[in-house]
C-alpha cells in the first residue's frame, strides 16, 4: 500500500485531540450531557441507547451513538442488555487500545443487529464517523459513504464509514470522492484497523461502495425489527 506519511500527520493533527490518561478519565473527558455515571465503568441515559433511538432521524440522516471519540483509546461499547455505555473489561481490567487513538469517532447504529450467519458479529453495526472529535454518548447525524470490510481472527467485522453532518466531510458522497478530495484518509483508516490489535490479528478486504454499506445496514435493520419488535 502506498502511504504518504506527511498526509498521515496532517490528518492526525486535524482530528486527534490531546490524549488524557485513560485510567484518570471517565465522565470528565468528553461525555455528552444527560449521561449519568452509574459506576466508574458505566454511563447511563434516560434512553436505552440501542432500542429507543431510531436508526434515522426525521430528515433521513443516520443516527450514530458515539462510543469512542476520535483520538481516544478507552474501549467503550453499548450494552445490548440495557442500552447503557460500558467500558469493556478484559482480564479484569478496563480495556485500553494499545495503539494510537481511534482515527475517527467510533460508534454504533441503534436499532440494528447483524448475526454471524448474515455476515455480522452478533452486535449492532459499527461505524467510523469522519469529522471533529465528538462527545462520548452523543447522538451524531451522519451519512454513509462506504464500508471497510475486515476479518477479525477470520470472522467478519465490517466498519461502515460515515461523514459527520457538522464537518467539511459531509459534502463527500463516496470513498472515491473522499480519496480525491482528502488524500490519505482512507489509507489511515485501513492502516489503523489492520494494526491496532497487533500484527496478523485483522485482515482488510478493502473498501466497498455506499450501495454495499446500505445493503449491510438494511439487513441489520430488518433483523432487528424482526427479532426485537
Amino acid at each position: 500500500m502506498k502511504f504518504n506519511i506527511r498526509n498521515y500527520f496532517i490528518i492526525i493533527c486535524m482530528f486527534i485531540p490531546v490524549l488524557a490518561n485513560a485510567n484518570d478519565c471517565v465522565t470528565s473527558c468528553g461525555v455528552a450531557r444527560g449521561l449519568m455515571q452509574l459506576d466508574p465503568y458505566t454511563l447511563v441515559s434516560k434512553q436505552n441507547l440501542w432500542k429507543d433511538i431510531p436508526s434515522f432521524n426525521e430528515m433521513g440522516q443516520l443516527n450514530v451513538v458515539i462510543e469512542i471519540p476520535a483520538g481516544r483509546t478507552e474501549k467503550w461499547e453499548t450494552r445490548k442488555s440495557d442500552g447503557a455505555l460500558a467500558w469493556n473489561i478484559k482480564k479484569g481490567k478496563p480495556r485500553v487500545v494499545k495503539y494510537i487513538g481511534y482515527p475517527g469517532n467510533y460508534g454504533m447504529i441503534p436499532q440494528t443487529i447483524l448475526p454471524k450467519e448474515l455476515g455480522g458479529d452478533g452486535d449492532a453495526l459499527d461505524v467510523i464517523v469522519l469529522g471533529p472529535p465528538l462527545l462520548r454518548g452523543s447522538i451524531e447525524q451522519a451519512r454513509l459513504i462506504g464500508v471497510l470490510r475486515l476479518l477479525d481472527d477470520g470472522e467478519q467485522d465490517d466498519k461502515l464509514i460515515a461523514v459527520s453532518k457538522n464537518s467539511p466531510f459531509y459534502k463527500i458522497d463516496s470513498i472515491k470522492e473522499l480519496d480525491q478530495k482528502y488524500p490519505g484518509v482512507s489509507n489511515i483508516l485501513e492502516l489503523w484497523f489492520e494494526n491496532y490489535k497487533g500484527e496478523g490479528e485483522m485482515e482488510s478486504r478493502g473498501f466497498f461502495d455506499v450501495e454495499t454499506a446500505e445493503s449491510i445496514l438494511q439487513k441489520a435493520s430488518d433483523y432487528y425489527l424482526n427479532s426485537y419488535n
